[in-house]
């Protein structure tokens, strides 16, 4: 049964700070340690940034969301991310951009409402994935991979970061980070 590690804000603080150093063991020359590495699958999911209310079905982020996006791209911007996968909706092409954007990487476009084929295409493609989806998709899709969604994403909630490892044997371990301003309790 996969597992849940919520972080408590200090902690998420600090292995948010430390996260890109704890990633950048790849980078040894052990092949031992290469080899894992290659077949390792790691999958960064969040939810898109908070949205500007325009009236229409697809609004962009907010300044807010704008703020948490750079923090999202910052925080991640050496930990390895090969690979953004984002829904055809602005809120999340534009909190993913800023990462993209910084390692020059395409937005690839998946289906929301089909989270199997995505889970799919994450486990054969190795590799650092950022996901970004949405308020009813963020939990299914962690549970899609095999890893512990825990409960469900609220309307306001938009600091939620899961972080998924995939190990060669298909074994997930699950993590529950926050990043960037908090949402409400």
């Amino acid at each position: 049964m996969p597992s849940l590690y919520p972080a408590s804000a200090a902690l998420a603080r600090l292995g948010l700070l430390a996260l890109p150093a704890l990633l950048a063991f790849g980078a040894t020359t052990s092949p031992t340690l290469l080899s894992a590495q290659e077949e390792t699958v790691v999958v960064y999911l969040v939810r898109h940034a908070e949205r500007a209310e325009d009236g229409t079905s697809d609004p962009p982020i907010s300044e807010a969301g704008t703020a948490r996006a750079r923090v999202l791209g910052d925080m991640l911007r050496d930990a390895g991310v090969t690979h953004v996968h984002t829904t055809d909706l602005k809120r999340t092409r534009q909190t993913g951009a800023p990462l993209a954007e910084r390692l020059g990487l395409d937005l690839q476009v998946y289906d929301p409402k089909d989270l199997p084929a995505l889970a799919a295409r994450l486990r054969a493609t190795p590799g650092r994935h950022l996901v970004l989806g949405h308020s009813n998709t963020l939990v299914p899709t962690v549970e899609a991979l095999g890893g512990a969604g825990g409960t469900p994403v609220a309307d306001d909630e938009f600091d939620r970061l899961y972080l998924l490892v995939i190990g060669p044997d298909g074994a997930v371990t699950t993590t529950l980070l926050r990043y960037g301003a908090p949402s409400p309790p």
